[in-house]
């Protein structure tokens, strides 16, 4: 406990001490004994209070603690020593109830400090050894025990590990690790026992930095905290005047006692700052790292927020966006040929290749005799086949283009896209088309934002304009500034500054400079410490975007307590100044009226802890919410073939134009308009008793419908077909109807991960 705490808690127990053995003596009868004990209490409080007073002086400040000074010397000099105890215990004793309430504020910050690991167990051999977590070196084996934390950071040496990284991210649901993934250091192992090899010494790791950002998190007075004192300026002479109006009116200098007494303000003194740090608390408990009251204040106030585009807005690595099968060709089978051989790669394309494979259950094979041409691509032989994947030169030896090889060059030319050709035995079969995309979140986060109030929301980013452009126009941001070295972003956040008080979100190393000199400064640091993690005011623990919008609330939510409280306070202690100016309360009594205000302001600012109520009723299960979104990763594979089909009829002979035809109409019929039925008669009435806004769901029901009535013109289509030449116009109505179905659907299945996303909790459903 620090020396002012224990001075707090020390000067209380004196006027608590003083008030009883006063109370005594008046019992005893012996009012000598009972006002020298009233009197002794209240001296250490105005010394206390007074040497408070001469070093914020110094400091330049001038707060409303001199009205309690003079009402407490005033009740001494006037001969009326139990209204100065009175006093004396109230101004300590809202000390200290600013100090406990401080400490329940803390205690979320605190605890990701207290869990932090002290020791490993190191596996030297056949021994398992308990060290302390200084030791520990990169390339170590560490055995992690069930419901241990994982000390430093690395990689899964053993099987597989349910791990719990909910002090970390804010997300309450365990995650299943597989060998050799990446396991941070301060989250919980939730299952059984696993090995370790490290990646990072403690001092580097994840949870480390994580604990030298709580560390940093300051609880000293914001902007807004000092606005009080600035209102305190403007109390201070008002008390005065009312006090000196009570003894023009009733010549007795008590009660212009009673009137200081009753001013006493402890409101403006304590609301702010306890407000302000139960916000950081707060946000704390949803994985935002706000380090202290100032940054939670400008926050309060934010006009203006500018986004770092890769890694921020976008998930800030290569995914695949889509795969270009040459005529006759299967997708699929395009896409497991190059993921196959991509395994031998460590290039970051190679990875995004592989993992999109994975996670639509292709089963690859092994690849042989692989040769890796640096920048360019990869050859090898895939189940007695040679294979090439990359660039268009590495692949496309010589000769002109064929239309499908332009059509995938151009469609990743206007999606900002990478291609990787894939051929077999010299022969072109497809293109993967990579890119970097929006988080999912990212749409959510914009909205977020601009029901908070955010009036200007501006892309500032080193990439090219093309690319920032369609991010940009995709998320109707107010401003795209591209081709940004670091520098002129720190320019771009101090033009916007000049103008209204700016926030700069980023993640990046590069994004350093400008976090430091935005009002504020968020990154996204799931990622563990960074540059930009120790730059910003803010640190999202949990990789969401979304997480800004939320802690812009929380700090509006906080700034509106505080203001209330304040507001609260000062207008019951103008009230009770006036009680006693007509003299309906002498000091004693106005001294209680007083302390249950203070105590009234301070439980008023403890709301800052809690969640903003939420209106609308019960939210869906976070596994009914993951259920969901398995369903439209199924449904998405379908829209996938469709686009297939839709090219493939591009050149597709009569013949095979038909059974494609028939193909598009058995996928839409079996899977797609399943789907839509299932959502409109299961889904929709589920979310209607969730949704405060159910007009939302008509208007998604009207996709519905429309859906359901392409299906029905491609059904008349499909049944067409045996009584009708296919002729190329018959073929371009079939593309029409197929292209605005998948189109429809794809934009509708993305609404609807949204309002999914919106309404998933963890109760009831």
């Amino acid at each position: 406990m620090s020396f002012e705490r224990v001075l707090r808690w020390t000067l209380v127990s004196i006027a608590v001490v003083g008030l009883a053995a006063g109370g005594v003596g008046y019992a005893k009868h012996r009012s000598d004994i009972a006002d020298l004990s009233f009197t002794l209490a209240t001296v250490p409080v105005i010394a206390g209070l007074a040497i408070s007073m001469i070093r914020d002086l110094l400091a330049g400040r001038l707060g409303v603690d001199a009205i309690a000074l003079i009402s407490m010397s005033a009740a001494l000099a006037l001969g009326q020593p139990l209204a100065g105890a009175v006093v004396a215990l109230m101004y300590s004793g809202g000390n200290v109830l600013e100090d406990i309430a401080v400490a329940r504020a803390e205690h979320d910050l605190r605890s990701l400090v207290d869990r932090a690991p002290r020791e490993a167990h190191r596996r030297d051999g056949d021994r398992i050894d308990e060290v302390p977590i200084a030791e520990i070196a990169v390339g170590n084996q560490l055995l992690v025990r069930a419901g241990e934390i994982v000390p430093v950071d690395g990689v899964l040496a053993s099987g597989a590990a349910t791990i719990d990284e909910s002090a970390l991210t804010g997300e309450p649901i365990p995650v299943a690790k597989t060998l050799g993934t990446a396991i941070l250091s301060g989250s919980l192992n939730a299952g059984e026992a696993f090995e370790l090899t490290t990646t990072a010494p403690a001092g580097e790791s994840t949870y480390a930095g994580i604990v030298r950002l709580v560390t940093a998190a300051q609880t000293a007075k914001a902007p807004f905290v000092r606005l009080a004192d600035r209102y305190a300026l403007v109390f201070l002479p008002v008390t005065l005047a009312i006090a000196v109006l009570a003894w023009l009116i009733s010549g007795d200098l008590i009660r212009s006692l009673a009137v200081l007494v009753a001013a006493t303000p402890c409101p403006l003194i304590l609301a702010a700052p306890v407000a302000f740090i139960a916000g950081v608390a707060q946000a704390a408990r949803r994985g935002i790292l706000v380090k202290g009251g100032g940054p939670l204040e400008a926050l309060a106030r934010a006009h203006t927020v500018l986004f770092d585009k890769t890694g921020t807005l976008t998930v800030g690595g290569a995914r695949l966006l889509s795969v270009e099968a040459a005529p006759g060709e299967d997708a699929e089978k395009v896409l497991m040929l190059g993921a196959s051989l991509e395994q031998a790669s460590h290039h970051v394309l190679a990875k995004a290749v592989v993992a999109a494979s994975v996670e639509r259950g292709l089963k690859l094979s092994i690849p042989a005799q692989v040769k890796e041409s640096v920048g360019a691509g990869l050859h090898g032989v895939i189940d007695g086949r040679h294979v090439s994947a990359g660039s268009r030169d590495l692949v496309l030896v010589g000769g002109e283009l064929t239309p499908w090889e332009l059509r995938a060059i151009r469609r990743a030319s206007w999606r900002s896209a990478l291609v990787v050709f894939v051929a077999v035995e010299g022969r072109p079969v497809g293109a993967l088309l990579l890119a970097d995309e929006l988080r999912s979140d990212t749409p959510r986060a914009i909205r977020l934002l601009r029901d908070a109030g955010v009036a200007r929301m501006v892309m500032v980013t080193g990439d090219r304009a093309a690319a920032a452009q369609a991010i940009g126009a995709a998320l109707d941001l107010d401003a795209v500034l591209s081709d940004r070295v670091p520098s002129d972003k720190v320019d771009a956040v101090r033009s916007e500054q000049r103008l209204h008080p700016t926030i700069m979100v980023g993640d990046g190393i590069n994004d350093a400079p400008a976090l430091a000199a935005a009002d504020v400064g968020i990154a996204l640091g799931a990622r563990g410490a960074s540059a930009s993690s120790e730059a910003a005011d803010v640190v999202i623990l949990t990789d969401r975007l979304d997480r800004v919008g939320e802690a812009i609330a929380i700090a509006q939510r906080a700034r509106r307590i505080a203001v209330e409280s304040i507001v609260a306070g000062m207008g019951l202690s103008l009230l009770a100044m006036l009680a006693a100016t007509v003299g309906w309360l002498q000091p004693v009594p106005a001294a209680i009226v007083q302390e249950v205000i203070d105590v009234a302001v301070i439980l008023n600012a403890l709301r800052a802890l809690t969640p903003a109520h939420r209106n609308g009723g019960r939210r869906i299960t976070a596994e009914r919410g993951r259920e969901l979104h398995r369903d439209h990763l199924a449904l998405l594979k379908n829209l996938d073939r469709l686009r297939t089909i839709v090219d493939t009829l591009d050149d597709a002979a009569p013949e095979a134009a038909g059974a494609l035809i028939m193909e598009a109409n058995a996928l839409v019929q079996e899977r797609v308009v399943t789907h839509e039925r299932d959502d409109e008669g299961s889904v929709y009435p589920r979310l209607a008793n969730v949704l405060r806004e159910r007009h939302s769901l008509s208007a998604m029901s009207r996709a519905h419908r429309e859906i359901l009535h392409l299906a029905r013109l491609l059904g008349r289509v499909a049944a067409d077909l045996a009584s009708e030449k296919i002729d190329r116009y018959l073929i371009r109505d079939a593309q029409r109807v197929i292209e605005a179905i998948e189109t429809l659907v794809r934009m509708h299945t993305a609404q609807e991960e949204d309002i999914y996303e919106a309404v998933e909790g963890h109760g009831p459903a």
